[in-house]
């Protein structure tokens, strides 16, 4: 069963663009980028370090080194500030970009504000920020939203695929180092139907793991988040008959608790003994175990880059035109797929961009759709992009006006 990222794809006379109907990634193809992909996820010459919390813009400070040198960074004579908004869950990469392209181009400030994908669609459909990210591609109706708003000249906001990931499931069960989890088990317990860690579902699929009598706290997004929309897909694709919500940004079962932005539900999860939490592998940092998952195909799959790689390659781009929104098979059982996987996408206007923050802009995603910028991404716990995609994204960008 495959969950849509998009819910809607946009019809190919509405893009305004003159290229044809990108074609259906080939599975074939990209199980073969998959492992490229793996390999780069373990033999970067990179050394980043991410900063910044989810709550404030960034400069890309910290000492972070890396291998980038300025003078391959095309600054494009652009100068100004770019203000974004939006998916938390990129924000670790957001910042490792930041800090190498304001060191090349100092002429450029980006402030980059994760409140979250719904926060960030929103100011992009209003016209407040020039892009912003997002864990889900623009529906239809937010699409049409962008229409004289955001983007002028008979522009309309479009999907760019640039991060990919594992939504990594955190513990903190005190003793416990290792545990795993299906969907129906995950299903429930985010659902408060499972309540207590020695609950027998849980023993089931840890056997020889000594699980203590202790209360679940479980903790999900308080703030409309993709990596919620994506968390519930999954639980809706692989476990229909314990998740019965409808699902999207905003939570939905009842009980458990809430924090904002990934950090908050990552700094929960690290200082509540007996708590559970779902964000983006980049925030399982200081001591935050992840859980394996059972995803049917008899060996549980770790959530890496790697893993989350062989997921992607299961997945497909249903966006039409220049719009690049793709589908995952959340219920994957293909072995060693990690099934909770996100895309994270940079959406901006295809035409009708405003003028003063346009070259600022192309600069800006330019640099991260580069071979550079993405190489970057492996080394902060994220997945690039398939050289497919990635390719015609960098077409997109150059032909934006």
């Amino acid at each position: 069963m495959r969950a849509r990222i998009d819910r809607t794809s946009h019809a190919a006379d509405q893009d305004g663009g003159s290229w044809k109907e990108f074609p259906k990634v080939k599975l074939q193809r990209m199980n073969r980028r998959a492992l490229t992909l793996g390999a780069l996820a373990v033999s970067g010459a990179l050394a980043l370090t991410a900063c910044g919390s989810d709550d404030t813009g960034s400069n890309g400070g910290g000492g972070a080194t890396n291998s980038a040198q300025a003078g391959s960074i095309d600054c494009m004579d652009a100068k100004g500030q770019i203000l974004s908004d939006g998916s938390s869950a990129q924000k670790n990469a957001i910042d490792a970009w930041v800090k190498n392209f304001t060191a090349a181009c100092p002429d450029i400030q980006i402030n980059y504000k994760a409140g979250g994908s719904g926060a960030g669609v929103t100011a992009f459909t209003q016209g407040q920020v020039p892009f912003a990210g997002s864990d889900s591609a623009l529906d239809s109706e937010e699409v049409a939203a962008t229409k004289g708003t955001a983007c002028a000249d008979g522009g309309q906001g479009i999907n760019l695929p640039m991060v990919g990931g594992p939504v990594a499931i955190g513990f903190n069960i005190s003793g416990v180092d290792s545990l795993v989890l299906d969907a129906p088990t995950l299903a429930k317990i985010f659902d408060s139907k499972i309540t207590n860690w020695n609950d027998p579902a849980i023993k089931k699929l840890n056997p020889d793991v000594d699980l203590p009598d202790l209360k679940i706290q479980a903790f999900h997004r308080s703030d409309d988040s993709g990596t919620t929309d994506n968390f519930t897909a999954y639980l809706k694709a692989a476990a229909p008959s314990d998740w019965k919500y409808e699902g999207g940004k905003t939570w939905q079962a009842k009980g458990g608790q809430a924090a904002a932005q990934s950090s908050g539900v990552a700094q929960q999860v690290k200082q509540t003994n007996g708590a559970i939490g779902y964000f983006e592998l980049s925030y399982a940092k200081d001591g935050i175990k992840t859980v394996a998952i059972d995803n049917g195909s008899g060996t549980p799959v770790e959530a890496t880059v790697e893993n989350a790689t062989k997921a992607i390659a299961d997945a497909k781009v249903v966006g039409t035109g220049k719009d690049m929104a793709m589908e995952l098979n959340y219920a994957t059982k293909a072995e060693g797929a990690y099934p909770i996987t996100l895309v994270t996408y940079e959406i901006v206007c295809d035409k009708g961009n405003k003028a003063d923050t346009l070259p600022a802009t192309k600069a800006f995603l330019s640099y991260i759709a580069s071979e550079e910028g993405q190489q970057i991404l492996a080394e902060n716990d994220y997945a690039p992009m398939p050289e497919d995609i990635i390719t015609k994204i960098r077409e997109t960008i150059a032909g934006l006006s």
